[in-house]
């Protein structure tokens, strides 16, 4: 099965993991809106994280972002604050209208529940976070194993998020599969030792509007 921004493998694995936001949600667009407010109240110029800085990060910890961006522009944002402030601004986002799914890897976890076949969510998320993402978008019910950063020692693009998905499902490695949409999770996939595919991301519509 095939689509503009996913081509779902043949092949049948033994475990599906999937990344949450940009992956089986539209919600990497209010991720953004977040990241952008929270760092301007917090001192970064508005030149630091446009779209394509954002995209790079995904799936990264959010205090690990703030804590790099800290290094790489000479800032000296609390990592804990910000973070936490931008989780509060996503909520409050996230509140404001529908979320919506990504037809083709939902469709997918659907099937392989029907099928009886193991998935996970391995998102860089907070589980709050994560759970009022699902709830937003309709699909909380068909997540039951979610695997977060405060699951492990290290975060994407550490490969032990998708690892830990991986033991929980009593699945080697080798026999994983897993879908996502930011080149950090790609690298903790590869690192992982399993196959990945890319949801592609399309810029959202305000990106050239005045703030972003």
């Amino acid at each position: 099965m095939s689509a503009g921004r996913v081509v779902i493998p043949e092949r049948v694995f033994k475990g599906y993991i999937f990344d949450l936001d940009g992956t089986l949600v539209e919600s990497m667009p209010l991720h953004y809106r977040a990241w952008r407010e929270a760092l301007r109240r917090h001192g970064a110029p508005r030149e630091v994280f446009g779209w394509q800085e954002f995209l790079a990060h995904g799936g990264i910890a959010a205090v690990d972002i703030v804590r790099g961006l800290n290094e790489q522009y000479g800032l000296s944002m609390q990592p804990a604050a910000t973070a936490d402030e931008k989780r509060a601004l996503y909520a409050t986002y996230l509140s404001e209208g529908e979320l919506k799914i990504i037809p083709e890897t939902v469709q997918l976890v659907r099937s392989l529940r029907e099928r009886g076949i193991p998935y996970a969510i391995g998102t860089g998320s907070a589980i709050p976070g994560a759970l009022a993402t699902l709830r937003a978008a309709g699909i909380e019910e068909l997540f039951p194993l979610i695997i977060t950063p405060e699951d492990v020692a290290y975060g994407k693009p550490a490969p032990d998020i998708f690892l830990c998905a991986a033991e929980r499902m009593q699945a080697a490695p080798q026999d994983c599969v897993v879908f996502e949409d930011a080149e950090p999770g790609m690298q903790a996939a590869r690192a992982a030792g399993m196959e990945c595919v890319r949801v592609g991301t399309p810029p959202p519509s305000f990106l050239n509007t005045e703030g972003y």
